[in-house]
């Protein structure tokens, strides 16, 4: 992980990240620890990886394996993503909403989709919002897509194998899709700036 961050520090690149749940086979009963690995959101027994991309969708890593349990943010903390911001001030990232604490830690590293106005906010409230929500999802699909290469492999969409394997497998095949997208030719960016056509007053 260090060494992503590094490279994003160096080459002035901005990070994406993302959290992807792999269901497992469900631990016996009466094992310690087997709730850890109950999803909250899915409702199953999942694993749990963090992936990191650039603004191409080319995989940096993807790893950070833990219990499905664990929440993103607690991941943020547990694995050291936090304390890398901290010691690399120039890294930026682009995150979905699981990672707000982070982008609350770091407003001027991290970018999280904003927070939804208020019911009774005026309709120019709630229309920027929607463009700057628009806006910064764009920034981030392109680690969505990444996500979806990984899930192209049987493996990692239902792992039928033992847990303790789960990381082992999940890197392999991390490697193979990593290689396949380093060998893609760059795509264009696309300009997503906001361009006003009417002005709605509050």
């Amino acid at each position: 992980m260090e060494d992503v961050f590094a490279y994003a520090e160096a080459e002035e690149v901005e990070l994406r990240l993302d959290g992807a749940e792999t269901q497992v086979r469900r631990p016996q009963a009466g094992r310690p620890g087997r709730r850890a690995f109950v999803s909250g959101k899915r409702r199953q027994n999942t694993i749990k990886t963090t992936t990191f991309s650039d603004g191409q969708g080319r995989m940096l890593l993807s790893g950070v394996v833990r219990p499905g349990r664990m929440h993103d943010q607690t991941a943020v903390r547990s694995e050291g993503i936090a304390e890398q911001f901290r010691h690399r001030p120039g890294v930026k990232a682009e995150v979905d909403s699981g990672y707000q604490g982070l982008a609350k830690e770091f407003p001027r590293q991290v970018s999280a989709p904003p927070k939804s106005p208020k019911d009774n906010a005026c309709d120019g409230d709630k229309y920027a919002w929607r463009e700057a929500r628009r806006r910064q999802s764009s920034a981030r699909i392109c680690v969505e897509h990444t996500n979806a290469e990984l899930r192209q492999w049987a493996p990692l969409r239902r792992f039928t194998g033992r847990r303790e394997t789960h990381a082992e497998t999940h890197i392999a095949i991390a490697c193979l899709v990593s290689d396949r997208a380093a060998k893609r030719p760059s795509r264009p960016r696309t300009n997503t700036e906001l361009v006003l056509a009417r002005t709605i007053a509050c």
